[in-house]
């Protein structure tokens, strides 16, 4: 990702537009659900009106990208279609239309002697999205964030500079045309002068930083931001396919959680294999995958095995591939499985394929990720689905909200003690 890291001040321009952000949270907050949801109402359609101009400035991003070293991965992350702007559009509306996440009221776990307590959702305040090519998320998070009475900052990279601006410029004019202040949107482009240091060290006006994409991005804002960060995990998921799996549900499950488009975020990249699973069901397996275009790794001792079913590997087991790779590994039993998933999975989604009651229950129990999914698969939806919310993306992190990436996880709450003005007895 092109983002200039290089040691600055804070420009002026970039300094006053923080502020602004931060007064604009401050108003939007008080914004009643109904008033908001016009708002997202107004992006979606101002969205859909100008994909045209947004497609034309995504082919110069596309076109500038052949004079770059960018990846072919990044690439197709960058390009968009007139479907993925529709999804996003769709995402908008979806999010008009759900109850305001801010209205919820909540029991507390415990009282004060004599007081009335309950608990209430709060905005954040400013949260800043550094995301890597993607465009369209600059959209989706636009909308969180507007749902939740935040504002937010988009620093995407130099590769999808125009399309940003052009989903931004849209945004914005629709807020325009709303009650809802401008400055809670706001693109601060990697060409603009300041650098990703500088904005992420500046804790006095950001609230939180969400770092979107590779891992070498999301490491490199964890090591250098002084605001607060939630983590993002995308790909090197692990699934164990015990001796009781169905070769079926395991076929399934992998092809499904790499159907997610443009970014693989679920997608199981690693498969745990114990030792006494049917040989004919593993190259049954193989072969299956390889003629969906899958590219098969394997550890040393199955490498040895079979020797012309895949590329023998010993090292990968904790990095994401994000393509279409999965490396196979065998393991003597569960335990051994869940030690190996712990150390070395992203941390956010696994998945056992087992039909033993007791094997379910202590994978439950001991995977140390954000999601368990036993039996059926772990592929993302950012899209809302029946009993769901618009997700930006997956947490692995813990200490703040884990999981997928949704309203909740752009609030945070405030307790309410409410006397009745009398001294207790």
């Amino acid at each position: 990702m092109a983002l200039d890291s290089s040691a600055s001040d804070l420009s002026n321009s970039c300094q006053d537009r923080l502020q602004r952000a931060h007064r604009a949270a401050q108003v939007l907050s008080q914004y009643s659900g109904s008033e908001r949801s016009l708002a997202l109402k107004a992006m979606a359609k101002s969205l859909r009106d100008a994909q045209d101009e947004i497609l034309e400035a995504n082919t110069l991003d596309l076109e500038a990208c052949q004079d770059m070293a960018v990846p072919d991965l990044i690439k197709e992350w960058l390009r968009l279609t007139p479907e993925r702007l529709e999804e996003s559009a769709d995402m908008l509306e979806h999010l008009a239309h759900i109850a305001d996440p801010l209205k919820r009221v909540m029991a507390t776990t415990y009282g004060e002697d004599q007081n009335q307590t309950y608990v209430q959702p709060m905005p954040l305040g400013v949260i800043a999205l550094v995301y890597e090519s993607l465009p369209e998320l600059a959209a989706i998070a636009a909308g969180l964030c507007i749902r939740t009475g935040n504002s937010l900052i988009l620093r995407g990279g130099v590769e999808s500079s125009y399309s940003s601006a052009a989903i931004v410029s849209a945004l914005q004019s629709a807020l325009e045309q709303t009650d809802v202040p401008v400055d809670c949107l706001s693109n601060l482009g990697g060409d603009e002068g300041t650098s990703l240091k500088d904005l992420i060290t500046q804790d006095r006006w950001i609230n939180l930083v969400i770092p979107y994409g590779r891992p070498s991005l999301v490491q490199r804002v964890i090591q250098q931001a002084t605001t607060p960060v939630l983590k993002t995990g995308m790909g090197n998921c692990y699934l164990y396919w015990a001796v009781s799996g169905k070769l079926d549900t395991v076929r399934w499950i992998i092809l499904d959680s790499h159907a997610s488009e443009p970014d693989p975020v679920n997608a199981i990249e690693k498969v745990l294999v114990h030792r006494e699973v049917n040989e004919m069901m593993l190259r049954s397996l193989w072969n299956y995958l390889k003629e969906r275009g899958f590219t098969i790794r394997l550890d040393p001792e199955l490498a040895d095995r079979y020797p012309d079913c895949g590329f023998p590997i010993e090292t990968e087991w904790c990095h994401p591939y994000l393509e279409k790779i999965i490396a196979f590994h065998s393991v003597n039993d569960l335990q051994e499985a869940l030690t190996w998933i712990n150390n070395c999975s992203s941390g956010h989604a696994d998945v056992l394929v087992s039909e033993s009651y007791a094997e379910t229950r202590a994978f439950s129990q001991q995977l140390n990720s954000a999601i368990c999914y036993i039996n059926t698969s772990p592929r993302f939806y950012r899209n809302a689905r029946e009993g769901t919310t618009v997700a930006l993306g997956m947490s692995n992190q813990k200490g703040h909200r884990r999981g997928r990436i949704s309203l909740d996880t752009l609030t945070t709450i405030k307790k309410i003690v409410l006397g009745n003005g009398v001294e207790p007895s």
